[in-house]
């Protein structure tokens, strides 16, 4: 989706294997949290991201972002990029300064991840590098790792857009939001709405945890079809309480995921070639081979 509202750029919602055509994209162009596709994954880096980056061209004014990828060590050349691991920025935000605005001159066209972390880090931009409200950084990356206690402001825009992760308009509203000052009005509204649906998605996540299988360090869980909408970030955070790993597998694909500080790193050890260390998606075929190193790492910690 791409809006715009008075004197912002247009805002476009992505994410690394989703990304806009650039030839829809307006003017300069700045790129926020999203990450380079993985290398041994769907189209791989080349066809999605390489493309994506070659056919703006000069376009491109900067694209800041913080997941691991062996693909930095060639772009960080480039001073348009921006790039860091999971490990030294737990969030995108709190790598944009004003400085960074300045330098990068006028943009037309955001395009940034459609989660919170990729939201307030539009909202950041926008607002010259200056956080939309004191402690906004600090709640992006408690969001992002899922470590500490995020603000009643941040844990209510968060379910919002858990319970409604494809509407556009509320991504939109969070970003005017946010930008507006946190004012009241139909973008807090909109918010406060979309939030109270976060109950019944959290819910149905509760009623699958029961369904665990627990084995190895691993607590696996196969989803059946026709399960109503869940939240798969809860569904995994609850598998953790029971494992170190947590599995889900629904519709032929898997999510994996551990603690942030668990010092795993599914990106190195299934060789998926970039990503959060900490959470990928893999095929559901590769799911036994998956589970096999990741016991063999967890045997090697002891």
């Amino acid at each position: 989706m791409s809006a715009s509202s008075g004197g912002m750029p247009a805002l476009v919602f992505a994410s690394p294997r989703k990304l806009p055509r650039p030839a829809n994209l307006d003017g300069r162009v700045v790129v926020l949290d999203i990450a380079f596709a993985a290398v041994s994954l769907g189209r791989g880096f080349e066809k999605t991201t390489g493309a994506f980056i070659a056919q703006l061209g000069p376009r491109l004014a900067r694209w800041v972002d913080h997941h691991d990828h062996p693909m930095h060590e060639e772009y960080i050349k480039d001073p348009r990029f921006v790039l860091a691991t999971k490990a030294e920025h737990g969030a995108c935000p709190e790598m944009i300064t004003p400085a960074l605005v300045t330098d990068t001159g006028p943009v037309d066209t955001i395009v940034c991840h459609f989660d919170l972390d990729g939201l307030y880090a539009a909202a950041k931009w926008i607002n010259r590098g200056v956080e939309p409200y004191p402690g906004a950084d600090d709640d992006a990356r408690v969001v992002d790792t899922r470590i500490g206690v995020a603000s009643a402001e941040a844990d209510r825009i968060d379910r919002a857009l858990r319970a409604h992760w494809t509407d556009e308009t509320l991504k939109l509203r969070v970003v005017n939001y946010l930008v507006g000052g946190l004012r009241a009005g139909i973008e807090r509204d909109t918010i406060v709405e979309a939030a109270a649906d976060f109950g019944r998605i959290a819910e149905v996540a509760e009623g699958l945890a029961a369904r665990y299988l627990v084995e190895g360090g691993i607590a696996l869980l196969e989803i059946p079809s026709g399960t109503p909408a869940f939240d798969k970030t809860e569904l995994l955070l609850m598998g953790q309480r029971l494992a170190p790993v947590s599995i889900v597998i629904e519709a032929g694909n898997a999510t994996i995921a551990a603690h942030f500080e668990s010092g795993l790193d599914f990106v190195t050890l299934l060789e998926i070639g970039g990503g959060m260390p900490t959470r990928v998606n893999i095929p559901g075929k590769r799911v036994p081979e998956a589970m096999r190193t990741i016991r063999e790492a967890l045997a090697r910690r002891g």
